[in-house]
């Protein structure tokens, strides 16, 4: 009870309404990520309670994943990956004036996508941790493995590429002090990179400098954007008959996108593309799919917001991130000394119930938040890119010196924007990295504690049910698609051979 009254004080409240408005502004413009703002806000929160802090991570992320359907709507330019899905029915409705209407769906729908992600974060994360309760440092390394692979498979790009990307960030995860041995590893005789790479100041390098570079590379005056002439109308009265009319699509998409949320690499991005084909596959009226159908807008945009409920399922449970956003997050726990898992249920219950009660009111906040952002959104037009890069580049720097007062955090900051300008131009993803240096210690700490306890052995490693499951889903994961084909072939030649 005391951490649901936490929330109401004014050094939560006042910094959550802060950081929805602050998601407003980087959703709704075009190529500034979720990820980003996150990965901005970090240093802002460092010297903050663990609860307030955590408050601005979940209320940024809610609000950009939503602001980013507002260009999509007016001018089928996604603000984000999420919304990419937005674009197909969105913009048809703007285009025939409905694109108010479009966006009041928009709102209401992630709201009510959010509760629903949340309530099944609350039902199902305490299990999930009881059960947790049972895994050893084999179940460990295995799970890390898997979180990993997951990113790998479905990130965007070829599965070598992913794999590479992955490669890297485990590369990166080994930088500074052995552990176990206390020899410096891949330091070069720097001292700075005894204690490893911060992880902050390479996200903020590899999600906003790297944005910046791109930016910078196709010389653009203004934001590749024409103003919006329509006259905004919001009308909720008339947007709610709608979502009642489509009521189990909006459910069923909040479902997808919290389990499609759950799996380890997936995120919002995804889980509003597979909603939207879903609702799509299963409407009565799929021909008007990509036309200007609300119920094009209502599945996607259910579905994105309720991901992010999802992903907090294996971040607290198993302390592996669901997408890079509770990748940050976790960074953000580990940097209060918090440890995520299963057993923060038990040492730090009053932080959990505080995280869910913040989640569910910064769904409410959302509305006239949103709708603020809604009506100035055409003001942000007018903004030039210069104005905003810039922005940009001051805030990542000064949030790479915050963390820990180093010029050194800067240096690294700068030197992973360029390297995630380099990868992306090579199409090589960057979430795989961020993911491999999060994961990194993880899957070497209990890789290494496990063999001490086996004495060098990895059989251990396949003979409890729940690693050898684990193992199989990782070997399917990675190889499936390779598999795949040759086991239609061999089907094909068998059923041919029978008849």
């Amino acid at each position: 009870m005391d951490a649901v009254l936490q929330i109401f004080q004014p050094g939560v409240l006042f910094p959550l309404i802060i950081a929805m408005g602050f998601g407003i502004f980087v959703g709704g413009v075009p190529g500034l990520t979720a990820t980003m703002a996150v990965a901005l806000i970090i240093p802002v929160t460092y010297y903050m309670e663990p609860l307030a802090g955590l408050a601005m991570v979940i209320g940024v992320s809610f609000t950009a994943i939503f602001a980013g359907d507002i260009p999509a709507t007016f001018l089928r330019i996604p603000g984000t990956p999420a919304s990419g899905a937005a674009i197909l029915d969105g913009f048809e409705l703007t285009k025939k004036g409905k694109g108010g209407l479009a966006l009041t769906l928009d709102l209401m729908c992630s709201v009510i996508g959010g509760l629903i992600g949340i309530a099944l974060l609350i039902l199902v994360a305490p299990p999930l941790a009881d059960f947790a309760l049972r895994f050893t440092n084999f179940e460990y390394f295995w799970l890390g493995l898997f979180g990993l692979s997951m990113c790998v498979i479905m990130s965007r790009g070829n599965l070598i590429n992913g794999m590479i990307s992955a490669t890297l960030g485990l590369l990166i995860a080994t930088i500074g002090i052995d552990i176990t041995t206390g020899y410096p590893r891949f330091t070069f005789g720097n001292p700075e990179l005894m204690g490893g790479i911060g992880f902050i100041p390479a996200m903020i390098g590899l999600f906003g400098l790297s944005e910046v570079l791109k930016r910078v590379q196709r010389g653009s005056s203004v934001l590749d954007t024409p103003t919006i002439k329509e006259k905004v109308k919001i009308n909720i009265w008339k947007a709610m008959p709608i979502i009642w009319k489509y009521k189990w699509t909006v459910i069923k998409s909040a479902f997808i996108g919290t389990f499609t949320g759950a799996l380890p690499g997936a995120g919002a991005d995804i889980a509003a593309w597979v909603a939207y084909g879903v609702a799509k596959r299963t409407s009565k009226e799929s021909d008007k799919f990509g036309t200007g159908t609300t119920e094009g807008v209502v599945a996607p945009t259910s579905a994105n917001n309720a991901a992010l409920g999802g992903t907090w399922i294996p971040a607290l449970v198993f302390g592996v991130p669901g997408d890079t956003i509770t990748a940050i997050v976790l960074g953000a726990m580990l940097m209060y000394g918090l440890r995520p898992g299963p057993l923060i249920f038990v040492e730090s219950r009053e932080l959990v119930t505080g995280i869910f009660t913040v989640a569910i009111i910064a769904q409410f906040i959302l509305i006239p938040v949103g709708f603020l952002g809604i009506r100035v959104y055409s003001q942000l037009l007018k903004l030039k890119t210069s104005v905003v890069l810039t922005a940009v580049v001051i805030f990542s720097m000064i949030g790479s010196f915050a963390i820990r007062n180093s010029f050194f955090d800067v240096s690294v900051m700068l030197v992973f924007g360029i390297i995630g300008f380099l990868l992306e131009k090579i199409r090589v993803p960057l979430a795989p990295m961020i993911l491999g240096i999060i994961l990194g210690p993880m899957i070497e700490d209990n890789l290494r504690v496990g063999l001490m306890k086996t004495g060098g052995s990895m059989t251990p490693f396949f003979q409890r049910p729940i690693s050898l499951v684990l193992f199989i889903l990782i070997a399917l994961t990675l190889f499936g698609p390779f598999l795949a084909p040759l086991v239609k072939k061999m089907f094909r030649r068998r059923t041919v051979n029978e008849s």
